[in-house]
């Protein structure tokens, strides 16, 4: 079967659309971070934005390269979530469902992909299917955290680290200003259990 006669290839184009959609919800959400000086939370999100591009980037490499000719235009049907506003708790409860959600529709884009005989197409959903599952996590963190007012309060105590300048200190908080180069709490690294678990992964 030829890509372009396939559900694989319109499951492409979605994503891709898909994929720019979400890159650019979260450079929304990224800027009332920053607006609303959480520095280190708009860090975080900024970094998923740009996974996010390589991402789209990805899916429409693979349409361009399934094609010899040029490519006008691919009609596709498909709807979208426009349900975040303004409020940065909500957004970020929002960005996790939206994660979840495209996580279980590249599931079924892979398994598509391999009964129509594009194996490699269908491990590019699987990749991506992975890492936005650990985005839903990233997203479900900062929104309890967020919400629950412990993102700069610990049980126990913590190094905590300016993003700024380096400086440390040890506390279950941290400093309003920065000793060393006065920064807001804002700057300060941002402790998430789901970094610490992926690090691990990774050292296995």
């Amino acid at each position: 079967m030829k890509l372009k006669e396939s559900r694989t290839y319109e499951n492409l184009a979605r994503s891709y659309a898909s994929e720019c959609q979400a890159r650019t919800r979260y450079e929304f959400i990224e800027y009332g971070a920053r607006y609303n000086d959480y520095k280190n939370i708009a860090d975080i999100i900024d970094e998923i934005a740009y996974q996010e591009f390589n991402h789209a980037r990805m899916f429409y490499t693979f349409i361009q390269d399934g094609e010899d000719e040029q490519i006008d235009n691919i009609e596709i049907v498909a709807g979208f979530p426009f349900r975040e506003k303004w409020d940065l708790c909500d957004n970020l409860r929002l960005a996790a469902e939206d994660e979840a959600n495209e996580a279980n529709i590249y599931a079924e884009f892979a398994a598509t992909a391999r009964e129509e005989g594009f194996p490699e197409i269908a491990q590019l959903f699987e990749d991506v299917l992975q890492v936005e599952m650990y985005h839903k996590e990233i997203f479900t963190e900062l929104y309890n955290q967020f919400k629950n007012k412990t993102l700069y309060k610990k049980e126990e105590p913590v190094t905590w680290i300016c993003g700024d300048c380096g400086y440390m200190a040890t506390g279950t908080e941290p400093w309003d200003e920065c000793p060393l180069c006065k920064a807001k709490r804002g700057s300060i690294k941002l402790i998430l259990n789901a970094q610490k678990v992926r690090f691990n992964m990774k050292d296995k």
